[in-house]
């Protein structure tokens, strides 16, 4: 049997109650996002339990669009005692222009689309060296 502190858990432990893979946690902690507490005598990972507030951070700021380096600088910050708010507002706000970027672009290749496709109508035969004629003008 395997044994452990009582406020660390194990890696599977760790998995069901955070729901994220084994493979992804050996990942995170390869990049640094995490930290073992250290391992079983069978080799096992154990983390504290504060491991699941940090998961739980994680996934959240990747799908509000950050990247795991930049989520990785704002552990860092956080890992030497100061509030990493700052740096997250710094990056939602790079995030944001970002997304206005993108929207700009949709809605000009949209546009596009839209004018392609009106002609759709117009098109006469297959024209030679030309694979499609209305994407080809």
């Amino acid at each position: 049997m395997l044994t452990q502190d009582s406020k660390l858990l194990l890696i599977g432990q760790v998995t069901s109650l955070s729901g994220i893979p084994i493979r992804t946690i050996r990942y995170y902690e390869s990049l640094g996002l995490l930290k073992s507490s250290g391992r079983t005598e069978g080799g096992f990972r154990q983390f504290s339990s504060d491991v699941l507030t940090r998961l739980a951070f994680i996934k959240r700021a990747q799908n509000l669009g950050l990247s795991l380096d930049e989520i990785r600088a704002i552990l860092q910050v956080y890992d030497q005692g100061q509030p990493p708010c700052g740096e997250i507002k710094e990056k939602l706000e790079d995030k944001l222009l970002q997304i206005d970027r993108q929207i700009d672009q949709l809605v000009t290749l949209r546009s596009e689309i839209e004018g392609l496709l009106s002609g759709w109508k117009n098109m006469r035969g297959q024209q030679e060296n030309t694979i499609c004629p209305i994407i080809q003008k």
